[in-house]
C-alpha cells in the first residue's frame, strides 16, 4: 500500500489504466474518478477502473491525484482542485508537454506548487476512453518527470512509488529537454501522420487511394486515429519546439525531393541506409 487514497480526474486510457494498475498491484486502497461525463464515470465504475465517482470536494482529501487530461485543461482543473486539496496532498498529471503545464500549475496551485510532480507516461494507444484501459499498459514502459527545483522530495518520491508499481521505469528530465525530445519523436510523427491522411482525403480521388492502401499505410498512419482535440493541444502547448522539429523535417523532406528530382541513386541510397540503420539499432535497445 502506498497511498490510502487516489483520485484520477480523467479515466480515459491513460487514467483508467493507471488506476488499474495500481489496484491489481494493491498499492492503492480506494480509486476515485472525477470527470465531467457521467457516461464516462459510470463505464469507469463498471470496469473496475474506480471505486466511485467523486467531485472536487472529496478528490481534494486523496493522498495523491492524478489529472489525466488534455494539457489545454490543466490549468482550469487545477484551479477547481487547489481549494481542496488536503494538507500533505500530492498532485501530478500525465500530461505530453510540460513547460506549459509546470506554467498553469504554478498560477493555479500558488503556495501549493510544491506538491505538484509533473509527469509523462511514454504509452499510450490510438483509442481512447475507459474501455481502452488496460492494468499492464504502463509495464515495462517509461514514465518521465520533470520536477522542478522548488517540488517537495517526498512527492517526487510517492509519485516514483506509484508509477513503479504499474509497473513503469521512471526517469527524470529537465521540463525543456523533455519537450525538446518529445517535439522529434512523438509530437511531429503524430503531425506527420494527420498531414498525410488528411491530404489524400482531400483529393478528388482520395477514395480510391484509400481502396489500395495496405499495411504500410496502415502502420505509417495509425497514429492518425488519435484523438485530435488533444493532438491540437499538444501542437499548441509545445509549438516553439514542434517548429524546429517541423523545419528540420521539411528540409529532410526537401533533400529527398531533390534527390528524387535529380535520379540522385546514390543520394537516396545513403538516406534510406542511415535511416534504417538508426531504426535497427533504435529495435535493438527496446527489445534489450
Amino acid at each position: 500500500m502506498i497511498v490510502e487514497k487516489l483520485a484520477v480526474v480523467g479515466v480515459g486510457l491513460i487514467g483508467g489504466s493507471f488506476a488499474a494498475a495500481l489496484k491489481q498491484a494493491g498499492a492503492v486502497r480506494e480509486v476515485l474518478g472525477v470527470g465531467r461525463n457521467p457516461a464516462t464515470l459510470e463505464a469507469a465504475l463498471a470496469g473496475g477502473l474506480i471505486d466511485r465517482a467523486a467531485g472536487w470536494t472529496e478528490a481534494g482529501q486523496a493522498d495523491c491525484i492524478l489529472l489525466a487530461l488534455p494539457v489545454g485543461e490543466t490549468e482550469a482543473m487545477l484551479r477547481q482542485l487547489a481549494p481542496h486539496l488536503k494538507e500533505g496532498a500530492v498532485v501530478t498529471d500525465a500530461g505530453s508537454t510540460k513547460l506549459n503545464v509546470v506554467a498553469a500549475a504554478r498560477v493555479a496551485l500558488g503556495p501549493r506548487f510544491a506538491d505538484f510532480v509533473p509527469g509523462h507516461p511514454i504509452a499510450g494507444s490510438e483509442q481512447c476512453g475507459p474501455g481502452a484501459a488496460r492494468a499492464d499498459l504502463y509495464r515495462g514502459k517509461r514514465v518521465v518527470l520533470t520536477p522542478q527545483a522548488d517540488t517537495r522530495a517526498d512527492a517526487v518520491a510517492t509519485v516514483r512509488l506509484l508509477w513503479e508499481a504499474a509497473g513503469a521505469q521512471v526517469e527524470t528530465l529537465e521540463a525543456a529537454q523533455h519537450d525538446r525530445v518529445f517535439a522529434a519523436v512523438s509530437h511531429l510523427p503524430h503531425l506527420a501522420a494527420f498531414a498525410l491522411v488528411d491530404e489524400l482525403a482531400q483529393r478528388a480521388d482520395g477514395d480510391t487511394c484509400f481502396r489500395f492502401a495496405a499495411s504500410g499505410f496502415r502502420d505509417f498512419t495509425r497514429i492518425a486515429g488519435s484523438s485530435p482535440e488533444m493532438w491540437r493541444d499538444i501542437a499548441l502547448a509545445n509549438r516553439e519546439a514542434l517548429l524546429a522539429e517541423l523545419d528540420a523535417y521539411l528540409a529532410s523532406l526537401q533533400a529527398l525531393r531533390q534527390a528524387v528530382d535529380a535520379g540522385d541513386a546514390d543520394a537516396l541510397l545513403k538516406m534510406f541506409s542511415r535511416a534504417r540503420n538508426a531504426r535497427e539499432n533504435w529495435i535493438k535497445t527496446q527489445d534489450s
